[in-house]
């Protein structure tokens, strides 16, 4: 096993072993070096986004100083949510190495096969519903007025 995948290997059977969410772990790696581990821990903090990637990242961006990741990469255990993929996308990851399938979550009961048929589907924004949209966009206009802003 992959010296790294293994780590975030044990990650995943923590979470299992403690019950703190499902049977996913992560690490992020550096310079030949470990920046931070993360586990699911959704049922342990009842938060649905502490996902093993999602605290990862959270982990290095503290300890790094920064929310920029573009010098890292991510070892994961599964293939990464949705959502992860988004964390993975907003931090700068450039690589990211899995080992189970998105089929394979879905065996074990975890519906991310759910919402990557949303995401494909030509109307996957039937539970979004714009309201108050020249109001809100504004906000943008404030954004782009400030002089100090540090664009992420």
């Amino acid at each position: 096993m992959n010296k790294w995948m293994k780590i975030a290997y044990n990650e995943a059977v923590k979470s299992l072993s403690n019950m703190d969410g499902g049977p996913f772990g992560a690490v992020i790696v550096r310079n030949e070096k470990i920046i931070a581990t993360g586990r699911n821990e959704v049922l342990l903090n009842n938060d649905p986004t502490a996902h093993a990637e999602v605290n990862a990242i959270r982990k290095a961006s503290k300890i790094l100083k920064r929310f920029d990741l573009k010098d890292c990469t991510l070892y994961t255990t599964c293939f990464p949510c949705p959502m992860c993929i988004g964390a993975i996308f907003w931090a700068r990851i450039p690589i990211v190495y899995y080992g189970a399938t998105e089929d394979d979550a879905s065996h074990g009961g975890f519906d991310d096969k759910i919402f990557y048929k949303m995401i494909k589907k030509k109307n996957r924004y039937a539970i979004l519903h714009q309201i108050d949209h020249k109001k809100n966009a504004k906000l943008f206009d404030k954004w782009n007025n400030l002089k100090n802003k540090k664009i992420y």
